[in-house]
Parts: C-alpha cells; structure tokens; sequence
C-alpha cells in the first residue's frame, strides 16, 4: 500500500564515530573548502526531506562547528563508544511522532546524490514499503529508508551492526529505488580520502 504522500521524512546521518580505521576523525576532514560531512548535510539538505538530523559524539564540539550555520538539528549520542547501533538510536529516538519514515545517511559520503535521497523516498511513497534501499549500478548502499513501523525494533539494536539485522527480519518486504550510477564511496583510510580529493579537484 502506498504511504501517504503527505508524511513527512526525516534524514539521519550518522556522524559520531570515532574513526579508529582511519586515525582521524573522517567528518572534519576537509574537501572543497569545507568538511566532509558538510558536504554530506548540504546534500542532504537540498533533497526533499523535510527535516535533517546530525547524530555526533566523538569530537562534538567540533563537529558542531565545522556544520557552521546549516539548518540541521543536532543530536548528541554520549554512548557513541559502544558503536554504530547506539547513534542509529539516538536519531530514531529524537524524531518527532509526525515523521513517517527516516533516511540513514553516513556522515563520510559527501558525494551522496540528493537525487538517491529523493529516489528512495519516492519509492516508500509508491509501495509503503518497510524498507527501501538504494540499488546503484555496482551495489546496494545508503540511503536506506525504514518505515516508522520498524522504529520499536531499532531502539533496542545493539553493537556497531546499524540496521542490517532489522533489514534482513523484513526482508521479503524490501523495496529497491533504482539510481543511475555507482553508490557514492565511504572514507575508511586514506587512500580512499586521497582518491576523493582526486575526483574534486
């Protein structure tokens, strides 16, 4: 059944990580003249979801600075340590009760399309699916769409695993949004930093 075009969605982008991979925090890494998750919220921003929150924890206060004066509502996450399920917690637990469905964004894609964000919430809007993901050329990847219905069972997710094992429980009722292109590519160490400063010089 189609979701009411009407409800809002809200994007959660995950941004309080510790970085250990890397050996530095990958939000505050600079790209064209900002950071990398500016770029990530600007992008997010200029799709068509109606609000944007910014989980942080790991170096707050600069995170908090480095997002400047950007429209985003900011989310402090104090058991960031325990990994990547405890920020997924905090977003879904700071929206307000009207948001129908929440987009999970990564804090270190800055190239995300706003376009995917859209694709993917029109399709929740077509099916009313559960879940809906991206499907790139090359691989699925964020974003990735889960309805309100599914929020009871994310609160109570644990370790660094995000939402996979809630996805793979509805798994018959995934729902895919087609995108023209390869999935935008995370920042882990820094050969892959070094490549993304490659594509936008």
């Amino acid at each position: 059944m189609a979701a009411d075009g009407d409800t809002p969605v809200a994007g959660i982008i995950l941004a309080a990580g510790m970085s250990t991979r890397l050996g530095r925090p990958k939000q505050l890494l600079p790209l064209g003249g900002q950071t990398v998750l500016w770029w990530t919220a600007r992008h997010a921003l200029d799709s068509c979801l109606s609000s944007v929150l910014v989980v942080i924890g790991s170096e707050a206060d600069r995170v908090r600075d480095a997002l400047g004066s950007l429209p985003v509502r900011l989310v402090e996450n104090p058991a960031y340590g325990t990994g990547q399920a405890s920020s997924l917690r905090a977003g879904i637990a700071a929206l307000p009760d009207e948001i129908g469905a929440a987009v999970m964004l990564l804090g270190d894609q800055p190239e995300l399309d706003p376009a995917a964000i859209d694709a993917v919430i029109a399709r929740w809007r077509e099916t009313g699916a559960p879940v809906v993901m991206a499907a790139y050329r090359d691989r699925h990847a964020h974003p990735v769409l889960l309805a309100r219905e599914l929020f009871p069972e994310l609160v109570k997710i644990g370790g660094d695993q995000g939402a996979r094992a809630v996805i793979r429980r509805h798994q018959e009722h995934v729902a895919t949004a087609r995108i023209d292109g390869n999935a935008p590519a995370d920042i882990d160490d820094e050969a892959a930093y070094r490549r993304l400063l490659a594509r936008w010089r």
